[in-house]
């Protein structure tokens, strides 16, 4: 009879536990703002902002709202690091369509940083604007990699894979690079280097030899990217506000339309690493080993200030 009733009331409390977190995350949805109707001229504002993973939410934004006939043109805070090469690409040629399919100018203001990544993504605007100290540039190429080999033999660990060809594993961490693997990594980056330096050449109207020069992975601060023509102008938020505005025609003080945050349910919340902040780093450790990226070294440090 003990075990009966312990039983119905093991059921009644997860009924009662299970309802509870089904009732807060009803909340939790209905509580997220109606989506502003883009009712007069706007100027889309959107931010990129930390290690570009994926560039999802950004690249979301900027398809659904920038073919709205109300939006007049686009202007983006760049506070990011870099990234992945991929997504950094893409977005860089989601902010060309933007230009080029729907005829509208886009500004980039520079807030602490816009390196390798970030930087690539911002040549296909219109303008770039920046703060004299922003840390800019950083045109180049990096795939980090770790040898483990000797921590296993410590461990007495034996790791291995079977595979299907001599380059399968290249990069493992269980094993030395061979020399020709070392190449053959050497020479991806390199075509990827050459992508970065021909956008950053034709967005920014800039002859090779000097793009060439440049292009060694240094960062600059945004006094002499200015200086060198790789931004436009030295200037605040403020200011790149004002420019986007001259140049749709909306004044000085151009209506801004930013896309709302959206909140899940709260299983999402707690099902999405990035709920918490020590998950986040390791998530960006763990995405960004042995691929190619435009990007300076020490990202997590970079995102979890800016959490």
């Amino acid at each position: 009879m003990k075990k009966f009733l312990s039983a119905i009331k093991y059921i009644f409390y997860s009924i009662v536990i299970f309802g509870f977190l089904a009732l807060v995350g009803g909340v939790v949805t209905i509580i997220n703002p109606p989506e502003k109707k883009i009712d007069k001229s706007s100027i889309l504002y959107l931010e990129l902002e930390g290690v570009i993973i994926n560039g999802r939410k950004f690249l979301d934004d900027l398809r659904k709202y920038a073919s709205n006939d109300n939006i007049k043109g686009v202007l983006i805070r760049v506070d990011s690091p870099g990234g992945v090469v991929g997504p950094s690409q893409e977005i860089y040629s989601e902010i060309k369509r933007v230009r080029e399919e729907y005829n509208k100018p886009v500004v980039v203001s520079i807030g602490a940083v816009a390196a390798s990544g970030a930087y690539y993504a911002s040549v296909a605007a219109d303008k770039i604007i920046t703060n004299p100290g922003s840390m800019v540039g950083s045109i180049g190429v990096i795939m980090e990699f770790a040898n483990l080999e000797k921590l296993y033999e410590w461990a007495k660990i034996k790791r291995f894979s079977i595979n299907t060809g001599a380059y399968k594993d290249s990069g493992a961490e269980y094993r030395s690079m061979r020399p020709d693997e070392k190449e053959l990594f050497q020479d991806m980056i390199n075509q990827v280097h050459e992508q970065f330096k021909v956008a950053v050449a034709e967005g920014r109207n800039l002859k090779r030899d000097l793009v060439d020069q440049y292009a060694d992975g240094r960062i600059f601060t945004g006094q002499f990217a200015v200086k060198m023509g790789f931004a436009d102008q030295v200037g605040t938020l403020t200011d790149a506000k004002r420019q986007i505005g001259e140049m749709t025609g909306l004044g000085e003080d151009p209506e801004m339309y930013k896309p709302p945050k959206k909140r899940g349910d709260i299983f999402e919340m707690f099902a999405d690493p990035e709920f918490d902040g020590r998950a986040l780093g390791t998530k960006i450790n763990v995405e960004l080993y042995g691929v190619p990226l435009f990007m300076i070294p020490s990202p997590v440090n970079f995102i979890r200030k800016s959490i």
